[in-house]
């Protein structure tokens, strides 16, 4: 009831009037039962856009630190997350990421839309990197399609320690990607690599980003030894 509450009456109306968001492709979205939507990711503010601008209800596989912060911030920006549907995860590997896949197909278990940021983290610096498998693993096991979708320019209205500025931004929903070819050869590393890769060349395609064959994760952690 929140979730639409807020989409709808409160969140939803003042988001478009400011940043007026435009969308292409939003009949590639499903009507009914379960999907993936792999996003490429610029700014914290991708996971507000995206809900705002699709009919069917989307939860988000988020960081399970966006859950446990501290202080008035803290306690908002968990209310925001837990009343939407997100969903916390442990990034932190082995059992934690066991536990993250099952949140997910539950999700898609249910018949319901499932969003994931390939790449893991925000990019850096605009670019788009490397995909993690989990997405691949996850749409074998569920057996649903994959819709990849790219986030406009979001970047410039939300960047890392920066205020927020008025910008339009744009969404664009690719065709959808059916991998059922693979069905049952989840736990194959290199299959798993080959539909990762495609999802990010789709990504690059519709977004006309650079890619960096490369994880953000390990630019982001360069750049921070280095900054040390």
């Amino acid at each position: 009831m929140f979730y639409w509450f807020m989409k709808y009456l409160v969140a939803g109306p003042i988001v478009k009037t400011l940043f007026r968001p435009w969308t292409r492709g939003v009949e590639n979205i499903p009507k009914t039962g379960g999907a993936i939507l792999a996003s490429n990711h610029l700014s914290f503010a991708d996971s507000v856009f995206l809900p705002l601008m699709m009919d069917r209800r989307i939860s988000f596989l988020a960081k399970s630190e966006y859950f446990t912060g501290k202080g008035l911030k803290g306690r908002l920006v968990r209310l925001f997350f837990t009343a939407t549907g997100q969903l916390p995860i442990d990034r932190s590997g082995g059992k934690a990421s066991e536990a993250s896949l099952n949140t997910g197909l539950e999700v898609l278990g249910s018949g319901d839309l499932l969003g994931i940021y390939p790449e893991g983290t925000r990019s850096p610096d605009g670019r788009l990197y490397r995909g993690r498998t989990g997405i691949a693993r996850m749409a074998l096991e569920a057996g649903v399609p994959i819709i990849p979708v790219a986030m406009i320019d979001t970047e410039k209205v939300m960047s890392v320690g920066q205020p927020i500025r008025i910008r339009r931004v744009g969404i664009v929903f690719g065709e959808p990607l059916d991998f059922s070819r693979f069905e049952g050869m989840e736990s194959d590393r290199y299959v798993l690599r080959s539909i990762t890769d495609e999802i990010m060349y789709e990504l690059h395609r519709i977004s006309g980003q650079e890619y960096s064959d490369v994880y953000a994760t390990s630019v982001k952690e360069k750049r921070a030894r280095v900054a040390r």
